[in-house]
């Protein structure tokens, strides 16, 4: 029976990790139907309901989530000695999950994971793009990247990029009509490109600061999106203003694609960081992951 239930356990966690039995299925190698079956037979021999299951989702019930909490400690241990002593083989192995802003991850993150990756084939490294700050405990995510000013104060946070900042661009054709704002207070007389926040649902108050003195700007426009490449592409189709990361548009910039301005009001931030809890303890391939996007300018 230990051994039964052993498998099944795994099974488990997978399936409440991925919130889904096709996806928990394809990670595991094994057919959706094994899997469903292996769950029902373990729920049977502990005349427990383990899972919630709908339509749309699969999410565990409250015994299921404690079984979860306990074993699932447990299990992370197991894989992280087996990790080790194929670590100590000299191959470096294991599945890393991740979760960054769709900026961090395409300007950051992406960039130095993909020399990692060439030089350590047998890890495999799940990205997620998300825009909202997620608890990456509760996602069951071995790290997450955030600015540092957003990062827990019970977290472990390793800079990974440098300072970067906002930029506000226009099309030449747009600021030739509606002329150009000097002061980010003109900025509300414009037709500006918003975005929507995904953690409060609110719109993004433009951040600014000159000689000491920080402002946040409350724009209207047209248009609201909740991504990054559809501002940048409205700007450029002379919609309105946008306000987006500098290296974004740097190359439209250039070949005079797009305008910048108030450069004088757009301050830095702190660059983006890694971060993942403290008490956990590390893979090998996590270990190496960290020192490989560690920023060193």
């Amino acid at each position: 029976m230990l051994r039964e239930n052993f498998n099944d356990l795994i099974y488990l966690v997978m399936v409440a990790q991925e919130r889904s039995f096709t996806r928990a299925a394809a990670k595991l190698g094994v057919s959706q139907s094994a899997l469903s079956h292996a769950i029902r037979g373990l729920e049977e021999r502990l005349n427990t309901r383990l899972l919630t299951r709908t339509t749309r989702s699969v999410a565990p019930t409250e015994a299921g989530e404690n079984l979860i909490q306990s074993v699932g400690p447990m299990l992370l241990d197991i894989e992280k000695t087996l990790l080790q002593l194929t670590d100590s083989q000299g191959i470096t192995a294991g599945t890393i999950r991740i979760t960054a802003g769709e900026h961090a991850l395409s300007s950051t993150l992406w960039p130095l994971l993909k020399p990692f990756l060439q030089h350590y084939p047998q890890v495999k490294v799940e990205l997620s793009a998300d825009n909202s700050l997620t608890d990456i405990v509760n996602g069951r995510f071995d790290a997450g990247v955030r600015l540092g000013e957003q990062v827990e104060k019970d977290m472990v946070a390793v800079r990974i990029g440098p300072d970067w900042k906002m930029a506000v661009v226009a099309s030449p054709d747009y600021l030739r009509q509606h002329g150009t704002p000097a002061t980010p207070y003109e900025l509300q007389q414009h037709n500006c490109i918003n975005m929507r926040l995904p953690t409060m649902g609110g719109l993004y108050s433009w951040e600014f600061s000159k000689d000491g003195k920080e402002i946040n700007v409350k724009v209207e426009g047209q248009l609201v999106f909740n991504n990054l490449a559809s501002r940048v592409d409205a700007a450029l189709s002379g919609i309105g203003i946008a306000c987006v990361p500098e290296d974004c548009v740097a190359e439209h910039v250039a070949t005079g694609r797009l305008v910048s301005m108030l450069g004088d009001w757009c301050r830095p931030f702190s660059g983006y960081y890694l971060y993942y809890p403290s008490r956990r303890q590390h893979t090998p391939a996590f270990a190496k992951l960290i020192e490989a996007v560690r920023y060193r300018g």
